[in-house]
């Protein structure tokens, strides 16, 4: 998620399939999509972004039944490159433990 010049957030490349009955007028599949947020909602995002550092990120989407889509979003601090090599070790020694347990 991103905020544009006029300070509105968009989630970005945000896939929602598109209607199979619709016409020539249907929506895009993947495209921006803005959200609807109140002010001081915005502005306390966009000060969290800005000051602490911090992203945007969709957590889930749920659909109404009258065919609304509805995102979750949270704040949250991405990973230093320390952690990111340790999480890549971790995972690279469970992956060779699962194809040694597969082969036995």
């Amino acid at each position: 998620c991103e905020f544009n010049s006029a300070n509105e957030l968009f989630a970005i490349n945000t896939y929602i399939e598109e209607y199979a009955f619709g016409n020539q007028f249907n929506h895009k599949a993947r495209n921006e999509r803005k959200l609807l947020l109140n002010k001081r909602e915005l502005k306390t995002l966009a000060k969290n972004v800005q000051a602490k550092g911090l992203t945007i990120v969709p957590l889930k989407l749920h659909t109404t039944e009258k065919g609304l889509a509805k995102l979750d979003i949270g704040l949250c601090r991405g990973k230093k490159t320390y952690d990111k090599r340790e999480s890549l070790k971790e995972q690279d020694t469970k992956r060779d433990l699962d194809r040694i347990k597969k082969s036995f």
